[in-house]
């Protein structure tokens, strides 16, 4: 009997997107523009955290921002209330984006005149994390009512990402979450990962949260 091929697809899909992410980054190296991926589960505070994050950045950065969803405009057109640039990614019902997406979505923003692209990844913990995008940055939040035992649900998503936003902490006398669990169970899977916890609603840890990547953007573009 013939012997079976076994080919690896879902390994040369990675290998390829790798290729292109590391693409994706030396452009935008040349260019001064820094990419960070946000993600995060649906309703964690995703966009609201974002718009934290430009009231705070838009006089200092110029920032552009791409939303990406399966459908709809309603964050993009959110996003565009504050005065940044920003554009609406259809995925076609991928639930996350490629690099080969994410450099299609960045020719479209823009990045001649932007400091800070953010990719506000579909809502999601398990696809979006696997796929590098070609951001400088990853970047991830967690809302309280979560739960405190993520990070040993999904690990791969605390791997690789370089910061924790921990959101919703103005919710913490309501739910049973454990900050010093978080904590621990994220810095196991990641020893390197800066965790900032925050509430976007009030605006309470956000100036943490925005020092930290602002440094990232100017330790990028100044190089």
């Amino acid at each position: 009997m013939d012997s079976v091929r076994i080919i690896e697809i879902k390994e040369s899909v990675f290998a390829d997107n790798d290729r292109e992410a590391d693409r994706v980054r030396a452009r935008l190296k040349e260019e001064k523009t820094f990419l960070l991926n946000l993600m995060s589960s649906p309703g964690s505070g995703k966009t609201t955290t974002l718009l934290r994050t430009i009231e705070r950045l838009k006089d200092d950065l110029r920032i552009g921002v791409m939303e990406a969803d399966i459908d709809s405009s309603v964050d993009a057109e959110t996003i565009a209330r504050t005065g940044v640039k920003s554009i609406q990614l259809h995925t076609g019902g991928m639930c996350h984006l490629d690099a080969g997406m994410t450099e299609q979505g960045l020719r479209e923003l823009g990045t001649a005149d932007v400091d800070l692209a953010v990719l506000e990844n579909v809502g999601n913990l398990v696809c979006p994390a696997e796929f590098d995008t070609g951001a400088v940055k990853n970047a991830m939040i967690l809302s309280v009512p979560e739960g405190h035992d993520k990070p040993l649900k999904y690990p791969l998503i605390f791997t690789v990402c370089d910061a924790l936003i921990i959101n919703k902490i103005d919710v913490l006398p309501y739910f049973d979450f454990d900050m010093d669990k978080v904590r621990e169970y994220a810095l196991r899977r990641n020893p390197r990962l800066e965790i900032f916890p925050i509430s976007a609603k009030t605006g309470e840890g956000v100036g943490a949260w925005t020092s930290w990547l602002k440094k990232q953007v100017r330790d990028w573009t100044e190089e």
